[in-house]
């Protein structure tokens, strides 16, 4: 969407996901208000913070967000773009939302940021890069963290007719040249896919693997075997933990369909490095250690400044299942096998993070009559999540 408002283009692109995320980004771009309230949507935040930074038709705007995002660092984004020529001052806490912007002509040029931060930050930068006079050449120093999120950041750039290149393994640069119009379609969210391949996974262990189980299936469309979403690595984890995934080819299903099928596999321990797809960890947590496989998951450092610190929400939560997790080191999340006794009616809370309600409500799979607090915060990526476990068979009531 930013690619395609710098192209000046008034059509958006095609298969528009229905969420927080996506209906903030489409408010601010359609009706560019003096103040731009984008709730809890972080990409919208660090995007917009660099979009209306580079555009001289801007004007002056406030960006700000819920009481968490105004607690979520955005100082690394900031300094880059001031030193690149912007006109940003805080509101208020410095090194924080709320920000006030005054949109100017960037000139651009050569700049160094560290890699091992969000790369919500990293593609701020790039996606603005084509409309700065000297274009940008951008030097990630040290650790490279989400590097396949940097990368679906520059094949989407490329589509939309942008020069822009690795020219080293740390260092990339785009060119001035402007985007052009083109049509643009989505492809669908493999990390939505992630609670479906938990929902399988749980439920062959419950089952014990028996026919019934092997039998059930999920379909979901518009997910591409080649994708470039990092996330898509999930078909790769589940194949671990017994859900296997079939693409249309071979079911005879509309192109870019995939069939998800349980079966029943013991795996002893897990070890994964989370470095190129943190938002997989919550779902991969809560469904290893429900399957009661130990493990040790690396690459979580920017879980702590995500929606909520992840974490934390983690930690607390499991226990109230009965399961003891470790974080002594940073950046690492530990289960051993350790067990407590679980809370005799357990309430997940949600810390106003959707990713702790979805990755959670599979979990009735083992804990039936589970109650989450505050569903409604999937409205933030996946709006229809309830109602489509519903489909699934799920008994849902508020309570």
């Amino acid at each position: 969407m930013i690619a395609n408002a710098l192209s000046g283009n008034s059509d958006k692109p095609w298969n528009l996901s229905h969420c927080d995320d996506t209906d903030v980004m489409i408010a601010a771009l359609s009706d560019m208000p003096y103040e731009i309230d984008i709730k809890g949507a972080g990409t919208a935040m660090r995007f917009l913070t660099a979009l209306l930074s580079s555009r001289s038709d801007s004007g002056e705007h406030v960006i700000t967000g819920t009481e968490r995002m105004k607690h979520r660092p955005i100082a690394v984004l900031v300094d880059a773009l001031r030193r690149l020529g912007a006109s940003i001052d805080y509101v208020a806490e410095e090194g924080f939302p709320p920000l006030r912007i005054r949109g100017r002509q960037l000139e651009g040029g050569h700049i160094d940021i560290a890699g091992n931060v969000s790369s919500q930050f990293i593609s701020a930068l790039l996606l603005v890069g084509p409309a700065m006079t000297q274009g940008l050449t951008l030097h990630l120093t040290g650790n490279i963290i989400s590097r396949p999120y940097i990368e679906l950041t520059i094949c989407t750039m490329k589509e939309f007719g942008a020069d822009v290149e690795w020219v080293d393994g740390a260092t990339i640069e785009v060119k001035p040249k402007l985007y052009e119009h083109v049509p643009f379609v989505i492809e669908n969210d493999w990390t939505a896919s992630s609670y479906w391949y938990e929902i399988l996974a749980l439920m062959a262990k419950s089952h014990g693997g028996d026919a019934a189980t092997e039998t059930s299936r999920v379909v979901l469309p518009g997910l591409m075997d080649s994708s470039r979403q990092g996330d898509s690595a999930v078909r790769y984890i589940f194949s671990m933990l017994g859900v296997k995934t079939t693409f249309a080819a071979k079911v005879q299903l509309s192109p870019n369909t995939v069939t998800l099928t349980a079966q029943r596999r013991v795996l002893p321990r897990l070890d994964f490095d989370f470095i190129n797809q943190p938002d997989l960890a919550q779902t991969v947590v809560v469904a290893t250690a429900l399957l009661d496989i130990p493990f040790r998951f690396t690459g979580l450092q920017t879980l702590r400044i995500k929606e909520t610190d992840r974490i934390a929400a983690l930690k607390k939560e499991m226990e109230k299942l009965g399961y003891i997790l470790d974080d002594r080191d940073e950046g690492t999340l530990i289960w051993d096998g350790s067990r407590c006794q679980p809370d005799e009616n357990p309430v997940i809370d949600t810390y106003e993070d959707h990713r702790m309600a979805m990755a959670f409500a599979p979990a009735a799979i083992m804990f039936p009559g589970l109650r989450i607090n505050d569903p409604g915060v999937v409205s933030k990526s996946y709006p229809s999540f309830w109602h489509d476990l519903k489909a699934a068979g799920f008994t849902i009531e508020n309570s």
